[in-house]
């Protein structure tokens, strides 16, 4: 199935049916996200910015939220 075939047999869902659909694939892309995250901190590919992080914390440069 290719992604034109995905959109319109979305296209032809009840609107309820778009929305469940909707939340589904939210819950689903943000596991995605969250697995590469995971592997780019594993890989090390984050290290810079936290020692960046580390280094303007420890220096003051930090505000509370």
């Amino acid at each position: 199935m290719d992604v034109k075939e995905i959109e319109t047999a979305i296209a032809q869902l009840p609107p309820a049916k778009v929305a469940e659909l909707a939340e589904w694939f939210e819950e689903f892309h943000a596991q995605i996200w969250d697995t590469e995250l995971e592997q780019d901190v594993k890989a090390g590919q984050l290290d810079a910015l936290l020692k960046e992080a580390e280094e303007d914390f420890e220096s003051g440069r930090c505000e509370p939220l």
